[in-house]
């Protein structure tokens, strides 16, 4: 059995709706949602043929798949960091920054 990797046109028009201003920065968008778009829909299919055979479908998705670190894990990752005596950039600033923001005002 084939998957089409056609993504659907309302996932396109989201994509559209969507992009940056310039249109190079328009085209680095679309490419890398459409390569994310079709990557996601060939596991889908494996983890899809995979649960027919075994059960670690699940498994083979989260390792894929992983789920991004969080803020604060960003934050504390650039903390180990700076205490292993790496340096600090502005990225790193903007890191721990941004997580403090998130933090309620009590």
């Amino acid at each position: 059995m084939t998957h089409p990797i056609t993504p659907p046109p309302e996932l396109v028009q989201q994509w559209r709706n969507s992009w940056l201003p310039s249109y190079g920065e328009f085209l680095d968008y679309v490419a890398t949602q459409a390569a994310q778009w079709g990557a996601d829909q060939e596991l889908e299919a494996c983890v899809s043929w995979v649960e027919d055979y075994a059960e670690c479908g699940h498994s083979l998705r989260l390792v894929r798949r992983p789920k991004p670190p969080s803020l604060k894990e960003q934050a504390l990752e650039v903390l180990d960091n700076a205490q292993k005596g790496w340096g600090l950039d502005e990225v790193d600033l903007d890191t721990i920054r941004r997580a403090l923001e998130a933090l309620p005002n009590d």
